[in-house]
């Protein structure tokens, strides 16, 4: 599920060392293996609600795999930017306008 999500390129590139292997097992296992696996949303809402909530966490690394997942699962960009707005209103404009700095960088990347 995790390269499904986010891709191979991400995945292939995860550095693996015994420092971290236990917690890469725990979010192979847990996060991906067991929340992202249910059936109770598809992947387009758990990618909504993956930004929106990185978002308020102005977790910024992760946002931007994650816009990537989003588009992946056929988020537009219309799409993401109405997550983004949405969120901003209710966990603030820096929050916000960090998470659309996020995203633009990884359709710059894509439109490069």
């Amino acid at each position: 599920m995790r390269r499904s999500v986010l891709g191979d390129v991400h995945v292939d590139r995860t550095r693996v060392t015994e420092f971290n292997r236990p917690f890469q097992e725990y979010i192979t296992d847990s996060v991906w293996g067991s929340v992202w696996t249910r059936p109770g949303l598809d992947r387009r809402t758990r990618s909504a609600i993956t930004l929106a909530v990185l978002t308020s966490l102005r977790a910024h690394d992760e946002l931007t795999m994650h816009v990537r997942a989003a588009l992946r699962h056929g988020l537009s960009r219309e799409e993401i930017a109405e997550v983004l707005l949405h969120t901003g209103a209710y966990v603030g404009v820096p929050a916000a306008n960090a998470a659309f700095a996020a995203a633009q960088r990884v359709f710059d990347e894509d439109d490069a």
